[in-house]
């Protein structure tokens, strides 16, 4: 099922279409000429770009400018999906704009939109979500990093954040930190805090495999206005889980994306590499490995895109087939991609071949935004929550 068989499934309408259209050929045209070599400016070229061509109005709301009245997740998946088949940072500069700013659009003030919205609409601010520390990674209730009134209205950071997406390059970050109304993770608040206020500083630089701008960020007294706080006091947590239950889906797009490059790849391998005199298709394990990889993709778009319609039809929450669309997905797209490895041979592992390009790529996605382990448990608590026998109980009391 191509990408256009995708888009004639009930779960989308005109709109969506259309953007589909528009950004695909945008990217066909534009990515190519975008520079690669240094990480921060190709990350910096790739916002820019996408702003300049309105596709960022995907991540803000109407009232702001937006292509929504509020955040469309089937317009999300398919953007990321779009962009991942074709250059992994350009997917990733789309999403960390749109989770750095997605518990804005949820939480935030009319002030606090105003401010930050537009830019990173028009791809002339970058933004991040700083939630993990040294310590407290899948653990969202162990956070460490302190939150203490400092006088005129004012606040107090102090702690340490890691493997921040956009570190050292964002505008601003929106920050988790414990603010003490209560233990765990009741005890959290959400802040926007600038890039350049003083005590902020990149305490180091991380390198990943496939390289993209992470940084572990120190936080010495940053003086944050309470204004700038998303939601009420302690709900920090009721914050990033709300945005992640949004963006979640999308990051199985992205592996989508991956997915369906790497199949479309070992397609093309399969029919043109001779191999004892024939096409190296005609093998039956390499019809196998097709199949099975074509299959894969097929279950990871229905999985993301019911996920994705759920949530855009106005359920609160989509906790279970999100976390069901973020582990297959991302699950899928790494047996995908390795069959397609395998079948390009010695030249599947060498540098500057697309497939090795995905392989590096695809990798973090089955570990950021809750690993794939943290997924099967949020999957089953919520099956024991809604089973079956336990409403029926309930119904009766």
């Amino acid at each position: 099922m191509s990408l256009a068989q995708t888009l004639a499934l009930p779960f989308f309408d005109d709109g969506h279409r259309a953007f589909a259209e528009k950004l695909s050929r945008w990217a066909d045209a534009n990515l190519p000429s975008l520079p690669h070599d240094d990480v921060d400016a190709a990350c910096r070229a790739r916002v820019r770009a996408l702003g300049e061509a309105g596709f960022l109005k995907a991540v803000v709301e109407s009232e702001f400018g937006g292509l929504h009245p509020k955040l469309d997740v089937r317009t999300l998946c398919l953007a990321r999906e779009i962009l991942g088949f074709r250059d992994g940072l350009a997917d990733f500069a789309f999403a960390m704009q749109g989770l750095g700013t997605g518990s804005i659009s949820l939480y935030g003030s009319d002030e606090i939109k105003k401010r930050y919205l537009p830019p990173v609409r028009d791809g002339k601010a970058i933004a991040a979500f700083a939630l993990s520390e040294p310590e407290a990674g899948s653990d969202v209730a162990a956070l460490a990093m302190t939150a203490k009134p400092d006088g005129n209205g004012h606040i107090r950071l102090d702690g340490e954040k890691t493997w921040i997406t956009n570190g050292g390059i964002a505008d601003h970050y929106v920050v988790f930190a414990r603010t003490g109304e209560a233990p765990g993770a009741k005890g959290l608040s959400a802040f926007v805090v600038d890039a350049n206020t003083k005590g902020l500083s990149v305490a180091q630089r991380i390198e990943v495999i496939a390289p993209h701008p992470l940084a572990q960020l120190k936080f010495d007294g940053v003086r944050v206005p309470v204004a700038n706080r998303l939601g009420a006091p302690g709900e920090g947590f009721k914050v990033a889980m709300a945005t992640l239950d949004i963006f979640r889906s999308t990051v199985g797009a992205a592996a989508l994306g991956f997915a369906r490059r790497a199949l479309h790849e070992t397609i093309e391998r399969a029919a043109n590499r001779k191999l004892f005199g024939a096409p190296l298709g005609d093998l039956q394990m390499t019809q196998a490995a097709i199949a099975d990889s074509a299959t894969d993709v097929d279950t990871s778009a229905l999985l993301i895109y019911r996920a994705a319609w759920i949530k855009d039809q106005g359920a609160a929450r989509v906790t279970s087939e999100a976390a069901m669309a973020k582990m297959h997905a991302t699950e899928a797209a790494q047996r995908v991609i390795d069959r397609a490895v395998q079948l390009h041979g010695g030249l599947g592992v060498t540098k500057g071949v697309k497939v090795e390009e995905l392989y590096r790529e695809i990798r973090a996605l089955r570990i950021y935004e809750g690993a794939t382990e943290v997924q099967k448990i949020v999957i089953a608590r919520e099956a024991l929550k809604n089973r079956p026998g336990k409403q029926i109980g309930r119904a009766h009391v």
